[in-house]
């Protein structure tokens, strides 16, 4: 489009406007006594007629030039600029492209360098809040998604983090009393988790939207677990290795000494002492598995576990310990059931313990009946986790002695039993409920504890399914 449309009487009132020059100069003349009036008139007429196809010209090419314009300000093609038969319109009309072309390759960097930079923001590990004045989340990172399970933007701070030392932290930096801050605080739901936060004031223009202050969260989880790890490991191998030791100490020291050439309290003591050195062994041995548990607990699994399968393969590996005493292992596994979100070995561990333990407490001649299920209704203190969709139940129950109620609220606590000699005897280290409840908190499930006595115990869990 090289033209535009131009009304006439926008033509006729520039035409006007180009030959009033001429119309001064006529009427001086006039008045003056040189020229008479009508032909004075007639020249400025045949002047201005002269001038409409002319300006009817320039103004069609003007109004094109505005047309192109506003075309390239909505995305238009550089390629229809008018004024090819115009010099000085052609000029123009290059300039014009030319600016557009700088301007197109400016926004490409800007919207590249945006680009980027969310993407950083984005993928950085660890938690990011851009903050307001007002302490509204202005945006977040997929680290901070994932750690609040829901995109906190739009919500104030409080609402999200709710500790006062990083509320108070935030509003000092906001407030302009200190350049950044720098604090300690614990979530505790659903598992504890230990975070350092920073938060430091955004200088100049913000980058995105009205963010004037960066929150950044650093998971200290794992450090504290493992301070707290090296503590729990050299106070209780301390403590419940004492009697073993003691024990094969002073064995030796018989057959070093009174038993020396007695045959019979050596074969004896002996065994004995196997005995003893198998129970720190597994004591080790469940002490080390339940640290590298919890040193993981406030990290949920991703793997998707068949969880039938899982159940079937553990009781199969149980089989030889029912037989002997005459005791019975019964499944009853619904078809059809989803996959759950978890770590196959650690969930193996769980219902290894839980059958195990129904087996040594149940009495001889009885079943362990395993029953897992789509569950259709959640107990009470569930946690909210659970709630947000199906979930797998899976139940233990063993026809045994039973457990008094005031027994079962300390169940899962370490080296707690409620029969210590008969828990030693079977070989019980005391730390396999307590495995247990460290497992289902990783994987965000439930436990519940029902038992009578007389009558047996029965050990739920309840574990979320693997998203479709």
């Amino acid at each position: 489009m090289s033209r535009g449309t131009v009304t006439s009487g926008r033509v006729l009132l520039f035409a006007l406007f180009l030959s009033s020059p001429t119309a001064i100069m006529l009427v001086v003349l006039a008045g003056a006594g040189r020229l008479d009036a009508w032909p004075a008139v007639g020249t400025w007429v045949m002047v201005t007629s002269l001038l409409l196809p002319l300006v009817r010209s320039h103004l069609g090419e003007l109004s094109g030039l505005a047309n192109w314009v506003r075309t390239l300000a909505h995305g238009g093609d550089i390629a229809t600029a008018p004024g090819k038969d115009g010099m000085v319109l052609a000029e123009i009309a290059a300039s014009v492209a030319a600016l557009r072309r700088l301007w197109q390759q400016r926004s490409a960097e800007l919207a590249e360098t945006a680009r980027w930079n969310a993407s950083l923001l984005e993928n950085l590990p660890d938690p990011l809040l851009l903050l307001d004045s007002a302490r509204r989340v202005v945006r977040t990172n997929r680290a901070a998604t994932r750690l609040f399970g829901r995109d906190p933007a739009g919500s104030d701070l409080a609402a999200v983090l709710r500790d006062p030392g990083v509320t108070e932290a935030v509003q000092a930096v906001l407030s302009g009393a200190a350049p950044f801050r720098e604090c300690e605080f614990t979530q505790a739901i659903p598992v504890e988790r230990t975070f350092a936060a920073r938060i430091d004031r955004l200088d100049g223009q913000p980058a995105f939207e009205a963010a004037i202050a960066l929150l950044t969260l650093h998971e200290l989880t794992a450090i504290r677990a493992m301070e707290r790890m090296r503590a729990d490991f050299v106070a209780n191998a301390s403590h419940e290795l004492r009697t073993p030791l003691a024990a094969l100490s002073g064995f030796i020291e018989t057959l070093q000494g009174p038993a020396r050439d007695d045959e019979e309290a050596r074969e004896k003591f002996l065994g004995i002492m196997a005995e003893q050195s198998g129970r720190m062994s597994r004591l080790v041995a469940d002490l080390l598995s339940l640290s590298r548990i919890e040193l993981d607990e406030h990290t949920p699994p991703s793997e998707r576990v068949d969880l039938a399968r899982l159940v079937t393969g553990t009781a199969e590996a149980l089989k030889p310990l029912v037989g002997p005493r005459g005791m019975e292992l019964v499944l009853s596994i619904a078809a059809d059931l989803p996959q759950v979100t978890g770590q196959p070995d650690q969930l193996a561990q769980l219902f290894q313990n839980l059958m195990d333990n129904a087996v040594k407490y149940g009495n001889d001649g009885t079943s362990v009946e395993v029953s897992v299920a789509l569950a259709e209704s959640l107990p009470p203190g569930a946690g909210a986790a659970l709630r947000a969709g199906p979930v797998v139940r899976v139940a233990v129950r063993d026809h045994g002695e039973g457990i008094p109620s005031e027994h079962l609220p300390r169940l899962t606590e370490r080296f707690y039993r409620v029969d210590t000699a008969r828990s030693r005897k079977m070989g019980g280290t005391g730390l396999g409920l307590a495995i247990v409840k460290h497992i289902v908190n990783r994987h965000r499930g439930h436990l519940a504890i029902d038992s009578r006595v007389g009558e047996g115990s029965t050990f739920t869990v309840w574990l979320p399914a693997a998203p479709p």
